[in-house]
């Protein structure tokens, strides 16, 4: 019976140095590896506060940032991953609230800790909303500023 699991040389010599490996799981690609401070899909490492979702089939993995990037990896074995991943992303959100714009719609204002423990916040506008009409981007910040002295952030 193993005392300890060690983490593979290979596993330690992707992360970085400052990042404490939580769990791993290897595919077909590569190695995908959930720390402390990262998600590690092969070579790419995505920092929990970029990361909006983690998506889970039979097959894989697909994580979309907070950018809008779609990553894919395969993982038919993820063992503890897919529960890592969900309580890393969900411990980077420190708000998450709905603020109700105009007729149209609103905005989804979430603020994520990163690694240096500053606040990031991000708006997500509801669909069919244009992000770059400077009328809700007004309206979006001061929304913002009100969650912001609410909540003490």
């Amino acid at each position: 019976m193993k005392l300890f699991n060690r983490v593979p040389a290979e596993v330690r010599a992707t992360v970085a140095p400052t990042d404490r490996v939580l769990t791993y799981a290897k595919g077909p690609d590569g190695y995908v590896i959930v720390t402390d401070k990262a998600l590690y899909l092969g070579t790419t490492r995505l920092p929990w506060f970029q990361v909006d979702r983690g998506v889970w089939d039979e097959e894989g993995l697909t994580v979309v940032t907070m950018a809008g990037e779609s990553h894919r990896v395969l993982l038919p074995e993820p063992g503890r991953i897919p529960e890592a991943v969900r309580e890393r992303v969900t411990a980077s959100i420190v708000v998450n609230q709905y603020a109700p714009l105009d007729a149209r719609g609103g905005v989804r204002l979430v603020a994520r800790k990163t690694d240096d423990d500053r606040m990031v916040w991000e708006f997500v506008f509801d669909s069919g909303m244009d992000p770059g009409d400077p009328g809700l981007r007004a309206l979006a910040e001061q929304a913002l500023e009100e969650a912001r002295r609410s909540f003490g952030v």
